[in-house]
């Protein structure tokens, strides 16, 4: 018989201090102010009383032509014919739905909240994250340059479609690194794109100082840690219905082991700690029960899903392939490449104003810009347009499959 879950609850005294505060508007407002948003272009996004300045944002990042995208992208376990696994689209909407419950307990700006979670991954390549390490070796080996995801999403939203994105938005998109935690986020001031330009320009440079940026609100502390919070038991979730793992594999540690007791009791405690206050804060016992099922993860699902879909066989010289000969027609003019036909003319078809013309960025960038652009069907289809000739072993799990079929293949 399953054990019941263990749901935590905020303190009696907590519980009292908020109503109370709600009730009597007495609260202090932590939210980050409207009246405060920096744009590259203000002149252009001029907020009013029905769109204001971070709901014009969210519709920006929600019409981005990747947007849609995130369907198709994988999650952790890639190769699998099965709408039950998680992609990137609910991912950024569990994402958003744990950040705005934490926001509005804490009186925080929902809207800029869901800027930022909507738009975190839109620069995640197809496969996960082995597709991202694919693609950031083959970058550095062509330019000594690193590819991050998070630093690729600033430039989906500020440089391959230049939407006059808030400055906020970017920067807590930039800062939003879901594989570091820590127990408390102090937000680190950021009021200048000539410093975020510059902050962004050595991510590309230095791997080292990009894992250190840290987000300039507290509604960008809050989606930081939601996000770990959003995939840590929904990717179990996708292991146990993946047949990679078991419940029996992940230990019952203080935040609980099933997805709904971590959500709950990590929200919980963020509260607990965070409320009026100008940080987000775990408490000790709970920071590190995540840090040690986030090993589990490691343990259990991250370090074998490139072996689960083997990709390392498949998408690794398939994307080595595409990346040198989209590359070679980006340098010998071949105009009717997809490069040129499915992205570079898709990307000028935007009316947004332009200093430089897309075309002219450095062909690596343009090649990186279009593989990060696809999805995990897409990246198929395409290297098969491309090499009708090659055979490379992919094979899709089906909802059907299971593991034994695949033992001897």
């Amino acid at each position: 018989m399953p054990r019941l879950p263990k749901y935590e609850n905020l303190s009696p005294e907590l519980t009292a201090k908020i109503e109370h505060e709600n009730r009597t508007l007495t609260y202090t407002n932590m939210a980050f102010d409207d009246k405060n948003v920096i744009r590259r272009r203000p002149e252009a996004d001029v907020a009013n009383v029905w769109r204001k300045p971070f709901i014009r944002d969210i519709d920006k990042i929600m019409h981005c032509p990747y947007f849609n995208r995130y369907a198709d992208k994988t999650q952790v376990y890639s190769l699998c014919k099965n709408d039950d696994m998680t992609r990137r689209n609910l991912h950024v909407q569990l994402v958003s739905r744990i950040s705005r419950t934490i926001g509005s307990a804490l009186h925080l700006n929902l809207d800029l909240i869901e800027a930022i979670s909507l738009g975190h991954d839109l620069g995640h390549p197809a496969f996960a994250h082995t597709g991202e390490k694919y693609l950031g070796e083959l970058y550095h080996k062509y330019t000594g340059r690193y590819f991050l995801h998070n630093i690729h999403s600033v430039r989906v939203l500020d440089g391959i479609h230049p939407y006059n994105i808030s400055l906020q938005t970017l920067n807590d998109i930039a800062a939003h690194n879901g594989e570091i935690e820590l127990d408390e986020y102090i937000p680190a001031e950021m009021t200048d794109f000539s410093e975020f330009d510059k902050m962004i320009e050595r991510c590309y440079e230095d791997i080292e100082f990009a894992s250190h940026i840290m987000p300039c609100t507290l509604e960008g502390a809050v989606v930081r840690i939601s996000d770990i919070i959003a995939y840590l038991g929904k990717d179990r979730q996708d292991a146990i219905r993946a047949k990679a793992a078991t419940e029996g594999d992940f230990a019952d540690e203080d935040i609980g082991s099933i997805n709904a007791e971590i959500i709950n009791n990590l929200v919980v405690n963020i509260i607990e700690n965070s409320y009026g206050k100008n940080y987000i804060k775990l408490d000790s016992k709970h920071f590190k029960a995540l840090r040690r099922a986030k090993q589990q993860n490691y343990e259990k699902i991250y370090n074998h899903a490139a072996s689960y879909a083997r990709l390392d066989i498949t998408v690794k010289p398939m994307m080595e392939e595409m990346y040198g000969q989209l590359l070679d027609d980006l340098k010998n003019g071949r105009k009717y490449s997809p490069i040129y036909t499915q992205h570079i003319n898709v990307v000028n078809r935007s009316y947004y104003r332009r200093a430089v013309p897309y075309e002219n960025s450095e062909p690596n960038q343009l090649v990186v810009d279009y593989i990060a652009s696809m999805t995990d069907d897409y990246f198929i289809d395409l290297h098969k347009y491309m090499f009708p000739n090659a055979d490379y072993p992919v094979i899709y799990r089906g909802y059907f499959d299971d593991l034994e079929k695949y033992e001897n293949v």
